[in-house]
């Protein structure tokens, strides 16, 4: 388990080199939520309101979740935001479970991403 563990980490940091790569920073879990929730809404938009950067993160994280059927988006509102719907009670983790399902999830999602780019 701990080589599980140990592995995850590795991934987690490769791909925080890449991002740093890529956009000239290396986002901490809370950066990596903003880039893929401004990913997903779409817009150029350069300047968010703090509701607005908790809102992307807010969807960042159930588009995340949504690859293992967490979540699942109901469709967009009239300003072009996505909207989701809980379809099964997410698992009870501790604060560092919760951060390794997280980072799992944020690994198999730029994986997908980054297959498109090559």
């Amino acid at each position: 388990m701990d080589h599980a563990k140990e592995d995850l980490q590795v991934r987690w940091l490769k791909l925080r080199i890449k991002l740093k790569e890529k956009f000239g920073i290396k986002p901490d879990m809370d950066g990596i939520l903003f880039l893929i929730g401004v990913q997903e809404l779409g817009t150029a938009k350069q300047v968010y309101t703090k509701e607005q950067k908790q809102d992307l993160m807010h969807i960042a994280v159930c588009t995340l979740l949504s690859q293992s059927g967490y979540y699942v988006m109901e469709g967009l509102d009239e300003e072009g935001w996505p909207h989701f719907k809980q379809l099964k009670p997410l698992p009870e983790f501790n604060m560092y479970e919760q951060e390794n399902f997280l980072k799992d999830h944020v690994l198999l999602y730029f994986g997908q991403i980054f297959k498109k780019e090559d």
